[in-house]
């Protein structure tokens, strides 16, 4: 049941994570208010610790996208003019997430933990895919992950060695942050299957951009899209078996 005092929470959390991240132009005005909008679904839906996760992996994805940013605008590889994502990147990382939520919400209490699963598994993925664009914008040897040609940082599909480490500490990271938010435990060996589900996510990712990205048939956001679902069904068929 959903309590007035959760949701006070929850509306206090998403209001000043959207307020700031407009100032410190983290994200467009428009970004601030999908974010506002996911957010206060996802916490009053699925629970106010889903919605501190969702804030950390944010936190982490802004400061990823800041590191270096002159760098990256120098080579044209940065999100947006100045790092800054729009509501398209908002719905993307947060469409996926959104509907475990909801499912959490409306099948209730006897399916409340493989929606939790799924929903750690998907943020697992956004995070392992976003540290590695990331971090792997800047690396000077980039390969396509799928004949090893060498190509240019930020080309659909690439992959690198430093992008590869920071996907991996990625995945593990947010795989043991969610679980041990909604699940109240320090330890628990599903996180080292939840974080390599990012891990494996964050390549069915690469492996879309290098071919269906490339050849137009879906955008940038679709392929997050795609690769956090792909994550969270894998979670839930391991937990359902």
């Amino acid at each position: 049941m959903i309590s007035l005092e959760s949701v006070v929470i929850v509306l206090a959390l998403c209001l000043v994570l959207s307020v700031l991240s407009y100032y410190f132009k983290l994200l467009t005005a428009n970004g601030a208010v999908a974010s506002f909008v996911v957010g206060l679904l996802i916490g009053v839906l699925g629970a106010p610790s889903w919605l501190i996760l969702l804030i950390l992996f944010s936190l982490l994805g802004f400061i990823v996208t800041k590191f270096r940013i002159s760098l990256k605008e120098e080579l044209g590889v940065q999100e947006g003019k100045k790092g800054e994502r729009t509501y398209r990147n908002v719905f993307a990382n947060g469409f996926v997430p959104l509907l475990f939520a909801i499912g959490a919400f409306i099948l209730g209490e006897e399916y409340y933990t493989v929606m939790a699963v799924g929903y750690i598994a998907s943020i697992a993925v956004a995070a392992s895919d976003t540290v590695a664009s990331e971090v792997g914008s800047l690396s000077r040897k980039v390969y396509l992950i799928t004949n090893g040609e060498k190509v240019k940082a930020g080309i659909d599909g690439g992959i690198s060695l430093e992008g590869t480490i920071a996907c991996i500490m990625g995945g593990f990271v947010s795989a043991y942050l969610g679980w041990s938010l909604i699940f109240a435990e320090l330890w628990n060996p599903l996180v080292l299957i939840l974080g390599a589900i990012g891990v494996i996510g964050c390549m069915i990712d690469s492996l879309i951009g290098a071919t269906l990205e490339r050849r137009g048939i879906v955008g940038k956001l679709g392929t997050n899209i795609l690769s956090m679902a792909a994550g969270a069904l894998i979670a839930v068929i391991i937990w359902m078996l």
